[in-house]
C-alpha cells in the first residue's frame, strides 16, 4: 500500500511556509521602523487557515508531467496594514514593542511547527524501516 505523504503530513508544511512568510513581513517591518511613511504589513493566518478550511489546497497543473500536491495557501495570504495604536507625526505606522511581540510569537509558532515536522519524519521512517 504507497503512502501518501501529503496526508501523513497535513497542513504543517504549508503552515511552516506561512509562518517563514510572516516572518520576513515582521522583519521588513522592524528594518523600517523609522523610515517616514512606512506602513506595518502583516498576516493575518487564521484567515488564512479558514480560507482553507483546515485541508490542503491542490496545486493547478499545467502539463500532464505535473506533479499534483498540496499547496501552502501562501498566494491566499492577504497583506494586511497594521492600524497603529498611536499616530506618528512621520506617517510611519511601526510600532516597535508590537512588532517585537509578533515576531518572536512567530519565531515561536515556527519553531513549534518544525518539532511537529520533524516529529512526523521520524514516525514516517520508523514505519518505513517497520520497527
Amino acid at each position: 500500500m504507497p503512502i501518501s505523504f501529503d496526508k501523513a503530513l497535513g497542513n504543517l508544511p504549508g503552515n511552516l511556509a506561512l509562518y517563514g512568510q510572516r516572518s520576513s513581513l515582521l522583519a521588513s517591518n522592524l528594518a523600517n521602523a523609522d523610515t517616514p511613511g512606512f506602513k506595518a504589513r502583516d498576516i493575518d493566518f487564521r484567515k488564512v487557515l479558514a480560507k482553507a478550511g483546515g485541508d490542503q489546497l491542490s496545486l493547478k497543473t499545467t502539463q500532464g508531467a505535473h506533479l499534483g500536491g498540496a499547496s501552502t495557501a501562501i498566494s491566499g495570504a492577504a497583506r494586511l496594514y497594521r492600524v497603529p495604536m498611536q499616530p506618528s507625526v512621520d506617517g510611519n505606522t511601526v510600532d516597535t514593542q508590537v512588532e517585537t511581540a509578533e515576531f518572536t510569537r512567530n519565531s515561536i509558532q515556527y519553531q513549534s511547527t518544525l518539532t511537529f515536522l520533524n516529529g512526523k519524519f521520524r514516525s514516517l521512517k520508523l514505519a518505513i524501516k517497520g520497527e
